[in-house]
């Protein structure tokens, strides 16, 4: 199937439409037992989970990162570990990068803190560690950290930097593609957890779906759970499906995977993302939803390279000044639907549409 590109051109883009995951897909048990014991004993995070070769650099500066998911979700963190990779090896010997995954919320605290006991910039994956984040931040004053995907209307702290992905502009895009394209007139938000991030995307959702084609009905949102709970996620897009949806947006990592399922199974379809891949691959996949979550740690290490890094909160997305988010639309969409997708990203980026 053929790929419709509205495309925003950026630079920090590596491979988007390619399938191949760039990781090493070790067992996650391994990965689980692996990290679990760093955290319990006092071995180095840096062996958890495999960790950047420049932490051997003495003289360097040094960043770690939580990732609580899995660096093969297909999703939030994966996107986040491209960017991890890409700034690695960007700043090879200048900074020693490390990394914990799939963190249990109730480690969250204990691994922020291994971070700040020796490290200059602590930075945590997901709106779920705002608030040992917090904490953690006030124990270390003299440490920066940065936190990627928290709630969107928070402010930075004296020594915390808040950078939005932007999810609810992507989940915008998502509305106002699903609306486009359903032929039934009904569509439908699937959210992995109810944090205030995705409460705010599905929202957004609604509001995209409703400026594109405003007779469309949208159903309540529903809530996994779970990002990565495929079965859980299954259940949820087939009572959407059987409530008359026929397009579904979503943000969840492995639990969209689910939703593909369930499209397949009631001849209904989605939208994918923030890593697109080839339309091909699946034929639920309308289209995706690009959303590029590692620009922001390389933004936090390039700023800490060359000591510019400071506490602030940065929005990214179609208004950052190399955009990152992008929507691409599998098949052939009439050009109707991609003219009003452009005049959408347009408002966005000259600031007639807000979403945060």
């Amino acid at each position: 199937m053929a790929q419709s590109r509205l495309r925003t051109p950026h630079v920090h883009r590596t491979s988007p439409l390619h399938g191949t995951s760039l990781l090493h897909r070790t067992s996650p048990l391994r990965r689980a037992l692996a990290c679990a014991s760093a955290l319990a004993g006092l071995v180095a995070l840096t062996g958890c989970g495999g960790t950047s070769a420049a932490n051997s650099s003495g003289g360097a500066l040094k960043v770690g990162v939580l990732f609580p998911g899995s660096l093969s979700d297909d999703g939030f963190m994966e996107s986040a570990y491209r960017g991890y990779q890409r700034a690695a090896k960007k700043h090879a010997g200048t900074i020693a990068f490390s990394k914990v995954e799939q963190v249990a919320p109730a480690d969250y605290e204990q691994a922020l803190v291994r971070f700040a006991t020796g490290s200059d910039l602590v930075i945590s994956l997901g709106g779920q560690t705002d608030a040992a984040v917090r904490k953690v931040a006030a124990r270390f004053p003299g440490v920066h950290f940065a936190e990627i995907g928290g709630p969107a209307d928070a402010k930075p702290t004296a020594n915390i930097a808040l950078y939005d992905p932007q999810q609810a502009e992507a989940a915008y895009l998502s509305g106002a593609a699903s609306a486009l394209l359903s032929k039934k007139g009904t569509v439908a938000f699937v959210g992995g957890a109810e944090l205030p991030a995705i409460v705010n995307a599905a929202q957004e959702f609604a509001n995209g779906a409703k400026a594109a084609a405003p007779g469309v009905k949208v159903l309540a949102p529903q809530y996994v759970g779970d990002f990565n709970d495929a079965t859980k996620a299954k259940q949820s897009a087939l009572a959407d499906y059987g409530a008359g949806a026929d397009v579904l947006g979503q943000i969840l990592n492995l639990g969209h995977k689910g939703l593909a399922q369930a499209a397949t199974q009631s001849g209904g379809a989605l939208l994918g993302g923030p890593i697109a891949h080839p339309c091909s691959a699946d034929p639920a996949y309308a289209g995706y939803v690009e959303t590029d979550i590692g620009a922001e740690i390389e933004y936090a290490a390039d700023h800490l390279a060359a000591g510019t890094w400071k506490a602030e909160a940065v929005h990214f997305g179609l208004t950052f000044e190399q955009p990152h988010n992008d929507i691409v639309l599998c098949g052939n969409p009439p050009a109707a639907v991609a003219k009003k997708l452009e005049e959408l990203k347009a408002k966005i980026k000259s600031g007639d549409i807000t979403t945060r």
